[in-house]
């Protein structure tokens, strides 16, 4: 497809103002009653209509039908605005007054599965104190919609985007939970699975009973020719289950294309309808009170003959469309891409225009890494050449999510240290499964390829850090290292920038529950070792530093509250310095005159740093460990214990 062309202005302000007449008569009776609402509505939409229009004419120029779409989309637009809670349209003013909210050092997520944390929404709603407690302004919930009984990959094969899973409650009790979160300042985070469908939501019913419309909503062919020629370019993403990307389904003849699992049909963006239903439910979501959106699968939503169907130009695109879509009826929403693909790929994701938030799965996984390494060279390189993105922007940092740790380091990067990308992984996986000598982690794999010795890892953060190993077969000894880890790696997603997200559980150190496999429909997807349910008695104990819960929970809240009283940690983008000592990772944080040295020991063995090593980047003694209240004294040389971290104020 030909590269994107911007239409001129004028000819996108002819295009609307033809347009306008007939969808202000749809809307009469509004318009005359809240003139002024139509009025920031009009104007909202008369700034982002050149950039959707010329995507939109981009994407879909080809279809005979275009501009009937383009006006069904309009109509989209105005009843979701017209329908939007006057409350929303308030927060919807105080966002676009400051519309960089999110990179304030007081942020905080949490991510948590509604049914495995509370039992239901109520639950997640009488948990709301215990958020506070903690500190959080962002809480997402796991995908929590109608989906396929059984195996529904953790929620992700929707069936219907406006129907919240029986067992969880309803649509009306989510809406009440968003209005007294927000009261709180929490914002209420969800997925936007919009790459596919459940086989059983009504537009895949549909198709299989024949309906030739719905059909088109997805991919499917009637024999292999096609799916042959487009599997040539791509890579299997679940081969435990099926190989290639389609599924044969005998009842209806037809070979559907399923990038993930057999019960996800994925969706057909060259359908110009299909962009319009799926705009329809996401502005359905934003009304609900919905502030963030984790966009799923980005890299995998536009398909195209000859490639590897991944990160092409037009899924981008689509992003885009969408982000116009919302800042004209929904300015409050914000997006977060979801893309574990090369560091390259996902950083082009992020931007005011495209995604405003990002999942960091590269620092994830050097976190671990670097564990394992007890070497912070090939983490201080990638973060040096890799964390800076467009400055009205965030990282969404994370150390452990519902998913497998993908090592999606860049071989370049990997390379350029020396180091041979496709053997390290194999270490790293061999490592945290517990199956190279010396590990301390009890990590599971999770699709491993033996034709391409491809895998990932699950496990909790704590037993991945080594703490379920060392209550096993240890002493105390390794287990005041494994809490350490666990502490160190939080420590830096809280003081590295971005908003920091916790998987809840893990600040209470939650283990490994192996109970998944006696479920026949989790038994053969070892991520459900780490989705496991809250244990109350491990909650009762976070407030006793006696107990390995309370040493965990207190250690981190100290960081949290530290992070949330310094508003350097909200300021430039750190700089990442070397410290002279290949076990520690530095960085310093700047806000103004303030300044924030960070170090992080990720050695099992006590580090220095020469003072002289300071002193070359302007650090100068005497400095004021604010973790532990220590003042080190001018002209020595720091002392850091096992995996110890010091914030150093050095502004005075």
């Amino acid at each position: 497809m030909k590269e994107l062309v911007k239409i001129p202005q004028k000819e996108a302000e002819r295009t609307l103002n033809r347009l306008m007449p007939r969808l202000e008569a749809s809307f009469t009776e509004f318009i005359q009653e809240n003139p002024v609402q139509w009025q920031s509505f009009r104007k909202r939409l008369t700034d982002q209509f050149q950039s959707l229009f010329s995507i939109l004419l981009h994407l879909y120029q080809d279809q005979y039908d275009f501009y009937y779409h383009l006006e069904q989309l309009l109509h989209i637009l105005a009843e979701a605005w017209i329908r939007r809670p006057e409350q929303l349209k308030s927060l919807d003013s105080i966002r676009e007054a400051d519309p960089t909210w999110f990179q304030d050092h007081k942020m905080l997520g949490g991510v948590c599965y509604v049914d495995l944390f509370a039992d239901n929404l109520e639950g997640i709603r009488r948990r709301i104190p215990y958020f506070k407690e903690l500190g959080l302004t962002y809480l997402h919930l796991m995908p929590l919609f109608r989906s396929p009984k059984g195996e529904n990959d953790g929620g992700y094969a929707i069936s219907s985007y406006r129907e919240v899973d029986p067992k969880l409650g309803t649509m009306d009790q989510l809406r009440s939970l968003a209005d007294d979160l927000r009261a709180e300042g929490v914002s209420l985070v969800l997925d936007f699975v919009f790459n596919h469908t459940s086989n059983e939501h009504e537009w895949a019913v549909r198709a299989r009973e024949g309906d030739e419309d719905y059909q088109n909503y997805y991919r499917m062919y009637p024999d292999r020719t096609i799916p042959d020629a487009y599997e040539q370019h791509l890579r299997e993403i679940f081969p435990e289950e099926h190989p290639g990307a389609f599924t044969y389904f005998e009842n209806i003849n037809k070979w559907v294309w399923t990038t993930f699992h057999s019960n996800q049909w994925d969706l057909n963006y060259a359908n110009p309808e299909v962009f319009n239903r799926m705009a329809d439910e996401m502005l359905f979501l934003a009304n609900q009170g919905v502030e963030v959106l984790r966009l799923d699968a980005v890299a995998f939503i536009w398909k195209s003959l000859g490639t590897s169907c991944e990160n092409l130009p037009e899924a981008h695109m689509i992003i885009q469309a969408y982000n116009a879509i919302a800042r004209i009826a929904a300015p409050a929403l914000v997006f977060k891409s979801e893309a574990i693909v090369h560091p390259d790929e996902v950083a082009k994701y992020i931007h005011s225009d495209e995604c405003q938030l990002s999942y960091n799965p590269l620092l994830m996984a050097l976190l671990w890494n670097t564990l394992a390494t007890r070497e912070v060279n090939l983490l201080q390189y990638s973060m040096q050449n890799r964390f800076g993105i467009p400055e009205n922007c965030a990282w969404v940092n994370y150390v452990r999510c519902h998913d497998d740790i993908g090592w999606t380091f860049s071989d370049e990067d990997a390379a350029a240290l020396g180091i041979n990308a496709f053997d390290h992984r194999q270490f790293l996986n061999a490592f945290y499964s517990g199956r190279f000598e010396g590990s301390f982690a009890r990590g599971l794999p999770f699709q491993e390829n033996p034709k391409t010795g491809d895998a990932r890892i699950s496990g909790t953060c704590a037993s991945l850090a080594g703490l379920e190993k060392a209550l096993k077969e240890e002493t105390s000894v390794e287990v005041e290292l494994a809490i350490r880890r666990i502490l160190l790696i939080h420590n830096v997603i809280l003081s590295i920038g971005g908003i920091p997200l916790i998987y809840l559980g893990d600040e209470i150190g939650m283990l490994n529950d192996y109970t998944y496999r006696t479920d026949p429909a989790k038994a053969d997807d070892s991520r459900w070792v780490h989705r496991l349910p809250a244990d109350p008695n491990r909650y009762e104990k976070r407030n006793d530093p006696s107990t390995i819960p309370g040493r965990i929970y207190q250690g981190l809240c100290r960081l949290v509250q530290l992070r949330k009283s310094l508003p350097v940690i909200s300021g430039e983008d750190p700089t990442f310095i070397n410290t002279g000592n290949p076990h520690i990772f530095g960085y310093i944080r700047k806000f103004g005159e303030h300044q924030l040295l960070i170090l992080n020991n990720f050695s099992d063995l006590p580090q220095s740093i020469a003072h002289n090593t300071l002193r070359l980047y302007g650090i100068d003694s005497p400095v004021k460990d604010l973790v532990s209240e220590t003042t080190f004294l001018e002209n020595a040389d720091l002392e850091l214990a096992p995996f110890q971290y010091l914030w150093l104020k050095t502004d005075g």
